[in-house]
């Protein structure tokens, strides 16, 4: 019996993000060290007998964020035909050969910041201290003054999370290995909208949070309990365990 998952990967290193700086709609490219690591991480988690295996991949979102692209670009997988963006630069690999097709989406983009774009959350909370507002800053019951509230943020990942389950995961849960039935999805994107999602699919409320944590490049998978799409569950220590394909 198969169970599909859900790979979260969350963007290589940039500037911002090694200074702690909130980037939502500021484009900016990944730093060097940054996509070495990510290379580094495709090469180690995609491949036939690894992680994430190219041909079960039924679907990939990505977010209109070049950083995210980038992204994508270096983790091993080859598409077949153009991607739905120009390159932001070259890649030495080849990629392994993946049918899946890549959609670019606005339902992953980061959380909008709004009036906290580029700045960090010491400098958030002593402008909220300057303003009169009591209390500690926090993005998941507080969300960011002219940008997007948590509840926003819950309806466009419910969304996804809809279409996700219904388009790509029902027809593949539960079918027997030998069916190649495949339902394996892949989203690029970013640090709060991920952890957002991770606790969406999970029913918790994004006040809940944060529940979750994902560093910049690292990858989370979501997938189900006893094969059932009525059991969202967070894949934890069995998330990187492999299956070996027989010969």
């Amino acid at each position: 019996m198969t169970a599909p998952r859900l790979f979260l990967v969350r963007h290589g290193e940039t500037e911002w993000s090694l200074s702690g700086k909130h980037t939502g709609r500021t484009d900016i490219p990944l730093t060097a060290n940054g996509e070495k690591r990510v290379r580094a991480t495709g090469k180690a988690l995609v491949g036939r007998d690894r992680l994430i295996v190219p041909q079960k991949l039924v679907h990939i979102y990505v977010s209109p964020r070049k950083r995210a692209q980038r992204t994508f670009e270096l983790i091993n997988l080859g598409i077949s035909g153009d991607l739905p963006w120009e390159a932001h630069g070259e890649s030495t690999e080849q990629g392994l050969e993946c049918d899946a097709k890549v959609q670019v989406t606005d339902d992953v983009r980061e959380w909008d910041y709004g009036d906290y774009e580029g700045i960090t959350s010491p400098e958030i909370r002593k402008i909220r201290a300057d303003q009169g507002i009591q209390g500690t800053w926090d993005i998941w019951k507080d969300g960011c003054p002219g940008g997007e509230s948590p509840e926003q943020i819950t309806e466009r990942l419910d969304r996804l999370i809809h279409e996700i389950r219904e388009k790509w995961h029902k027809p593949a849960i539960g079918q027997p290995k030998d069916q190649n039935v495949h339902g394996d999805v892949l989203i690029v994107a970013h640090g709060h909208i991920l952890r957002a999602l991770a606790m969406r699919w999970a029913g918790k409320s994004l006040q809940d949070g944060p529940a979750f944590l994902l560093e910049a490049g690292g990858v989370g998978i979501l997938s189900y309990e006893h094969h059932r799409l009525e059991e969202p569950a967070i894949l934890l220590g069995g998330a990187f365990v492999v299956d070996v394909e027989g010969k």
